[in-house]
């Protein structure tokens, strides 16, 4: 997300998160949001069953969830990436690269020495081409058994890898 913007990864969710928070009370007010990114706007229904509108209190009326309309800004937007076609992005084929365990551990010492002995799953799911998850369940993996080839040690909300 940060590789392509002026805002890193922090400045951007702080951005988001404030909008959540002045967006929420706005929403709970029941208005309608027009933003450059598209329009919000609360969706709500009736409690009960009423035949006289005179009857119904803020009580009777609730939450169902939150409307969003992309607006034409999003169709642009896109139009701009989709200008001779969709493309999916390639992935290769994990259970492909899974079955090359020889490949993948000389991968994982590799970039065990290249980055100070320490690896996250985040950094091997790069380099090896697998995703976050299975990145994560073959680094996991590593640290079990009777001969262990890493040991994962918890640092703030991630994992390290190390070498045992």
């Amino acid at each position: 997300m940060a590789k392509y913007s002026l805002l890193n990864r922090g400045q951007m969710r702080l951005m988001f998160e404030e909008f959540k928070h002045w967006a929420a009370e706005w929403l709970a007010k029941g208005y309608r949001i027009d933003t450059p990114i598209g329009s919000f706007a609360p969706k709500l229904r009736m409690k009960g069953e009423f035949t006289d509108s005179a009857k119904v209190g803020h009580d009777d009326v609730e939450l169902d969830g939150v409307d969003y309309n992309p607006g034409k800004i999003w169709y642009e937007a896109i139009g701009e990436w989709m200008h001779d076609g969709f493309h999916k992005v390639d992935r290769p084929d994990a259970s492909k690269l899974l079955a090359d365990k020889e490949r993948l551990e000389l991968l994982m010492r590799d970039t065990l020495s290249r980055h100070g002995g320490a690896l996250t799953a985040n950094t091997f799911s790069i380099v090896s081409g697998l995703t976050y998850y299975s990145a994560r369940k073959l680094l996991d993996e590593w640290t079990q058994g009777e001969a262990p080839k890493l040991q994962k040690t918890r640092f703030g909300q991630s994992y390290i890898y190390t070498e045992i």
